[in-house]
């Protein structure tokens, strides 16, 4: 059950992982350009938003399962502070920005507010999300695959 958790947690991180890219990009573009809020801006937000909160259930699962709560006394161990404290509170914050980025735009009634209300809570979030990422090419995630699984 473990090792499907964390295959599907790593899936569904590239589906949060872009359609995030995708609604900053939509964000920037729709303010700079004034253009209408669209449908399919408020389907991409829903996107990020679901998948998001999706990551937070499956990786709230894979944190208690592993035990990475039990592993606070051992913080010398770079590894196990990252994914007892750092990629957990990174996630945490980023997903309250997201949340909070699509609920105060869905509450705007001008187009170029939403864009913009959009545009900076899930910028910030981007960029703390690509922090707390375990990449392979990092030391918490080295010998782990882009595509785990496959």
């Amino acid at each position: 059950m473990e090792t499907g958790l964390l295959h599907l947690h790593s899936f569904i991180r590239w589906i949060a992982l872009i359609s995030l890219i995708v609604m900053v990009v939509r964000s920037y573009s729709g303010m700079s350009q004034g253009r209408v809020f669209s449908k399919a801006d408020n389907m991409w937000s829903l996107l990020t938003v679901i998948s998001f909160h999706l990551q937070l259930l499956i990786g709230f699962s894979i944190y208690f399962i592993n035990g990475w709560h039990t592993q606070m006394g051992n913080m010398g161990n770079s590894v196990i502070r990252f994914f007892a404290i750092e990629h957990m509170f990174g996630m945490l914050v980023a997903i309250a920005l997201v949340t909070v980025g699509r609920s105060r735009a869905k509450k705007s009634n001008a187009d170029g507010r939403k864009f913009k209300r959009h545009l900076w809570p899930y910028a910030i979030a981007l960029l703390i999300v690509l922090i707390t990422i375990p990449w392979p090419f990092l030391e918490v995630g080295a010998g782990k695959s882009w595509f785990p699984g496959l």
